[in-house]
């Protein structure tokens, strides 16, 4: 759906505007499952970002306060995907990892949401592809030397 033309001027706007349908297609493909994009998006950032993520880092990766982040691993914990550890290094600070369920849940969650992109990007080819992939590099590029670091890392 192209409603006005791409330029300089509305980049971020779109980008925005794509991102939540993206966001929408993918929040109904997993919803079967059980989980929201609450309580699936974490689970995801602890794959891609590593395990063992200390809860703050998880919070500013998510762009969610820790008091919010909370909520969701109690949920988490509860359905045992994933488990709370102290650090060893900061008794006070919770070091955060995926269980063995957590890990069978984002590999299943993992199929649904390559499948689905798939079919999402079947019209774009592997040049278009490339090329967006070295665009969004160079704007992420920017927006981290404004930010000093690369903050949101992660799905």
């Amino acid at each position: 759906m192209n409603e006005f033309p791409l330029t300089r001027h509305n980049f971020g706007f779109r980008l925005g505007l794509l991102a939540r349908r993206w966001r929408r297609e993918v929040d109904a493909a997993i919803a079967v499952t059980g989980l929201t994009a609450a309580t699936w998006r974490p689970l995801m950032h602890l794959a891609h970002r590593g395990d063992g993520l200390h809860q703050t880092a998880l919070a500013a990766s998510l762009g969610i306060e820790g008091s919010t982040l909370v909520r969701l691993l109690d949920g988490l914990e509860r359905q045992r995907l994933i488990e709370r550890r102290s650090d060893p290094q900061d008794r006070r600070a919770k070091i955060i990892a995926l269980t063995a369920a957590g890990h069978d849940t984002v590999n299943a969650l993992r199929v649904r949401i390559e499948a689905l992109e798939s079919e999402l990007l079947t019209d774009v080819d592997d040049a278009e592809l490339a090329l967006f992939g070295r665009v969004f590099a160079r704007v992420d590029a920017v927006l981290a030397a404004r930010r000093g670091s690369a903050e949101d890392e992660g799905p």
